[in-house]
């Protein structure tokens, strides 16, 4: 054999090795490199209708700013409330793998999930700001995780808006008393220190409220921020409006994701996930603040008295609030670490915002 020959065959026989080497070097790459998505396709159940503004919008506008930033890659089918699974369902449907990913408040699962709650609303808990904060830097969203992982779900915060009203009533609230049989619409941790208290409590959607109101089967509704509720029509029968909003200083709603579908989508996907619904939560937040003034001058001209809770009643909630919480501690392990983060970093907060704001309506 010529040196010309042997040297051609010595090349082959080295592609031939690197070619090996190469295949089974992306044999032995780890699982996690492979098999990965930038590609979505889900299917988007959302727990408030689309049209309500800053509580129903958010994760519409979440979806539109993934399609135009992923150029198409990242898609989101909404259905809207009963379209696809009721609103108050949709951690069923994500956990049990009817759906990838739905969008709701958090805390209709409370049965199944207790700390799930506090994620959600806190009686006489922190503002929407002073929860962000602790969302994203006092350890609120590694809690979250730990809370959500045995059910196989992964939750990403995904929109808060500003305090809630306490409620509209047919007649005006003078005494604590009045509580005792009052039929209300109330959900989540509010909901059970009104029962506390003597209310009988049941949870609405917020398409049956105003009939509910209507025809006497309520007495009184809370549901949402005054602008949601002045879509709702509850202005027109019902004229006591109460506020603030106690049992909802913040209202916090997540994107649920069902785990299998999250561990398949490439790092660059999920990113960009995580990202656009921290640009919801800003934008919800602002939102609902830009919206409520008005709002409140609509109610005054359709003869809606707008009144601030009496201080006997709002102590008498908020005692009652910490009896319900003290409760739920006791009965369940992360329903007590996650309330005692909370606190933790409320103490801390509280000297920076008591000197750094300027008091409620100093003049």
């Amino acid at each position: 054999m010529s040196l010309f020959s042997r040297g051609r065959r010595a090349l082959r026989t080295l592609v031939l090795s690197a070619s090996v080497l190469g295949l089974a070097a992306g044999l032995a790459a780890p699982a996690e490199a492979q098999g990965r998505s930038d590609r979505v396709r889900w299917s988007v159940p959302i727990a408030f209708g689309s049209n309500l503004k800053a509580l129903g919008d958010t994760l519409p506008w979440v979806a539109q700013q993934l399609q135009q930033s992923s150029d198409g890659k990242i898609r989101f089918e909404i259905f809207e409330p009963g379209k696809l699974v009721p609103g108050v369902e949709i951690f069923d449907a994500v956990s049990t793998g009817k759906t990838d990913a739905g969008y709701s408040w958090m805390g209709y699962e409370q049965g199944k999930v207790p700390a799930s709650v506090l994620f959600g609303a806190v009686p006489f808990g922190m503002e929407p700001w002073e929860f962000m904060a602790w969302m994203y830097f006092g350890g609120g969203n590694e809690l979250l995780r730990e809370v959500y992982a045995p059910h196989r779900v992964v939750p990403i915060f995904c929109g808060v808006i500003s305090p809630e009203a306490a409620g509209w009533f047919r007649f005006e609230l003078t005494s604590l008393d009045q509580i005792k049989g009052l039929k209300i619409r109330a959900a989540g941790l509010g909901g059970r220190v009104l029962q506390k208290l003597g209310a009988s409590v049941t949870v609405l959607p917020g398409s049956e409220l105003f009939q509910a109101l209507e025809k006497g089967v309520l007495d009184a509704t809370e549901f949402s921020l005054p602008s949601v509720d002045e879509q709702l029509g509850f202005y027109k029968v019902a004229k006591f409006y109460y506020l603030p909003g106690w049992h909802q200083p913040y209202t916090a709603q997540y994107l649920y994701v069902k785990q299998d579908a999250w561990e398949g989508l490439a790092p660059a996907a999920r990113a960009q996930i995580e990202t656009a619904c921290t640009a919801g939560v800003t934008i919800a937040l602002a939102k609902s603040e830009a919206l409520q003034g008005e709002t409140l001058r609509r109610f005054e001209k359709e003869g809606v008295k707008a009144v601030r809770l009496d201080d006997e009643i709002l102590r008498a909630l908020r005692t009652a609030s910490e009896e319900v919480i003290a409760e739920e501690s006791a009965k369940n392990e992360l329903f007590r670490k996650v309330h005692e983060s909370q606190q933790a970093f409320i103490a801390g907060y509280e000297n920076w915002k008591q000197l750094g704001y300027l008091p409620r309506g100093w003049k």
